[in-house]
């Protein structure tokens, strides 16, 4: 099962990891990304574009499950204003196998980091900065091709 949530409420670690178990897999590989203080970031701010956001997410998670044997994959992905240290993103890949669910939990952070359309912006000293694209996200997608 593909499971793809955009969505400003905190991430429930807990009941995704519970529901990436429950899909009878031998394997579950997940990855959670925080909200980072690099050089005194104070506040991070994702925007998305609506509707096409979690195509995207479901794109990548179908690619995702076509080239592995997976038996499920999950992206949660927040959205709004975010401090250092919450959880921005969550990723599972479900597998009977841990190789597939550990390179399928890899192909999925590196590729949504490039495929989804989000726009950042760092607030630093009280001055907000949008957050160009950076050059080691679409390397670590491109590895994929």
């Amino acid at each position: 099962m593909i499971r793809v949530a955009v969505q400003r409420e905190p991430i429930d670690l807990a009941a995704e990891i519970a529901a990436a178990e429950g899909e009878g897999a031998g394997a579950v590989a997940t990855f959670t990304g925080l909200v980072r203080a690099d050089d005194g970031v104070g506040m991070l701010e994702l925007e998305h574009y609506p509707g096409g956001t979690e195509a995207a997410l479901t794109r990548v998670a179908e690619a995702a499950a076509a080239r592995w044997s997976l038996l499920g994959a999950t992206i949660v992905h927040r959205v709004g204003p975010m401090t250092p240290g919450e959880r921005i993103v969550f990723v599972a890949a479900a597998a009977p196998h841990r190789g597939d669910a550990l390179a399928a939990c890899a192909y999925l952070i590196d590729r949504l980091k490039t495929d989804a359309p989000f726009w950042k912006r760092e607030t630093r000293g009280g001055e907000a900065q949008w957050v160009d694209a950076k050059d080691s996200d679409d390397a670590a997608a491109a590895k994929w091709d």
